[in-house]
């Protein structure tokens, strides 16, 4: 899976968890639906919206981008439904183009030891997919408590 296709997968799921959300909080304002589904929805919701957070981040550091556009690309996140139109302006710059790096290349900042451990874990999917689960789980647990 490339970096484009993670993330506009990535992207597209945070619109459709927000759907999700905003609907279920009128359902529950408009005709008393369930606060379990509510909630079920809404941690649906949050484990979406850092599986976008990592994702974004992952992609922004594979492919080299500012730091600017990094946050911008999590904190979008935020604003409902904003991960679609970011998506498509990073698709028609480019900017998501290109594979996963797993080698270093002539960039200089490719001999960053960040970017070492990245290309280790790019490398390693099912340790990274591992240690991110278990990172965000963490993260869940800890924003839930």
């Amino acid at each position: 899976m490339t970096p484009r296709t993670l993330f506009r997968r990535f992207a597209f799921a945070e619109a459709v968890t927000w759907t999700l959300l905003i609907g279920g909080l009128i359902a529950k304002a408009t005709i008393g639906a369930p606060q379990p589904l509510v909630t079920a929805i809404g941690g649906l919701h949050g484990a979406v919206f850092l599986g976008y957070a990592v994702t974004a981040a992952l992609v922004a550091v594979n492919q080299h981008w500012a730091l600017g556009k990094t946050v911008l690309s999590v904190a979008l996140a935020i604003v409902p439904f904003a991960t679609i139109p970011f998506e498509i302006r990073l698709n028609r710059d480019a900017s998501l183009d290109g594979p996963w790096r797993v080698a270093a290349g002539t960039d200089p900042r490719d001999a960053h030891w960040f970017d070492r451990l990245f290309r280790w874990f790019i490398a390693r999917p099912l340790v990274l997919v591992l240690t991110l689960l278990v990172v965000l789980t963490a993260v869940f647990s800890f924003l839930l408590a």
